[in-house]
C-alpha cells in the first residue's frame, strides 16, 4: 500500500508543488532565520507529499475509467486500484491541507484553501474542469498557489501581480505541454481538453505563447528571471519543429523545472543573505 501511494503521489513530480513554496520562502523572506519558520517549514512539509497524494489521488479515483486506456499508468505512474483506503488517505490529506489553512496567516490560507478547491473541482465532479478547455489549462495554474501561501506568510503582504501572473501562464503551459502525450488516450474515451481540440502542433504552439508570456511578466520584475524563463518557449518550439516526441521530453521537465526552480531559490537567497 505504501508503495503504490508513493507512485500515485508522482515523485518525479513533488517539486511542482514544494518547489514554489522554497521560491515563495525565498523572496517573502526578509532575514535568515524567516527561511526557518515553522510556517514555512510545515507548508513546505504539506505540499511536498501530502499534497501531491491529495492533487493526484483526487485525479486518480474519478479517472479510473479514463487512465485503463493510458499507457502511462503501466510503467511511470500508477493504475488506480480503488479501495476505501486509499479514498480514505486521500480525503485524510485533503483534511489536513484544511487544518493547515486553519493555523497559517490568512493572507497565506486563502492560498492553500484555493489550491484544495481547484485541486478538487479539477477531477471531480461536478466541475471537471479537466473536460472543460480552456478552464483545463487555466485552472492548473493551482500549482504556483503554494508559492503565493508561502510568500504571503512570511512577508505579510500577497505576491506581487506580475509574480502571480507569471507563475500562472507558466503553470498552464506546463499543464498542457502534459496533456500532449495523452491526446490519443483522451480521445478514445472521449474526454475533451485543451490539447484535443487544438491537436499537437498547436497546443505546442499554445504552450510557447503562454511560456512567452510567462517570460515577460517575470522580466518585468526581473530581467534576470525573464531570461531564464525565456527557455522553455525556446524548448516548446524545439520540440515541435524536430523529431523528438513531447512523450520523451515530457520526462526531461521534471529536471528542467528543478534546475530553474533552483537558480530562483538561490537568487532570491542571496537577496536574504545580502540583507
Amino acid at each position: 500500500m505504501l508503495r503504490y501511494l508513493l507512485v500515485l503521489s508522482r515523485p518525479r513530480f513533488w517539486l511542482y508543488l514544494a518547489g514554489p513554496v522554497l521560491v515563495g520562502v525565498a523572496y517573502g523572506a526578509s532575514a535568515v532565520p524567516d527561511l526557518f519558520d515553522p510556517v514555512a517549514v510545515a507548508l513546505f512539509a504539506y505540499f511536498l507529499v501530502p499534497a501531491n497524494v491529495y492533487l493526484y489521488g483526487v485525479n486518480d479515483v474519478f479517472d479510473a475509467d479514463i487512465d485503463a486506456e493510458n499507457p502511462k499508468k503501466e510503467d511511470r505512474e500508477a493504475r488506480y486500484r480503488g479501495g476505501k483506503t486509499v479514498v480514505a488517505i486521500v480525503a485524510v490529506c485533503g483534511l489536513t491541507g484544511v487544518a493547515l489553512a486553519a493555523v497559517v496567516p490568512f493572507r497565506a490560507a486563502i492560498w492553500v484553501a484555493g489550491f484544495l478547491v481547484l485541486g478538487y473541482a479539477y477531477s471531480a465532479p461536478p466541475f471537471r474542469l479537466k473536460t472543460k478547455p480552456p478552464l483545463d489549462s487555466i485552472s492548473n495554474g493551482l500549482y504556483v498557489l503554494p508559492g503565493a501561501a508561502a510568500y504571503a506568510a512570511l512577508a505579510g503582504r500577497h505576491p506581487p501581480a506580475l509574480a502571480l501572473a507569471g507563475g500562472w501562464l507558466w503553470a498552464m503551459a506546463m499543464h498542457t505541454f502534459s496533456a500532449v502525450p495523452d491526446i490519443d488516450p483522451d480521445r478514445r474515451a472521449g474526454i475533451r481538453t485543451t490539447a484535443t481540440v487544438l491537436g499537437e502542433r498547436k497546443t505546442l504552439a499554445y504552450c510557447a505563447v503562454c511560456w512567452l508570456l510567462a517570460a515577460g511578466a517575470f522580466g518585468l520584475l526581473d530581467w534576470r528571471a525573464g531570461a531564464l524563463l525565456a527557455l522553455y518557449p525556446l524548448l516548446a518550439i524545439w520540440v515541435s519543429e524536430t523529431d523528438v516526441s513531447v512523450s520523451r521530453a515530457y520526462w526531461w521537465f521534471p529536471a528542467i523545472n528543478a534546475f530553474v526552480g533552483m537558480v530562483l531559490t538561490l537568487g532570491g537567497l542571496w537577496r536574504v543573505v545580502r540583507g
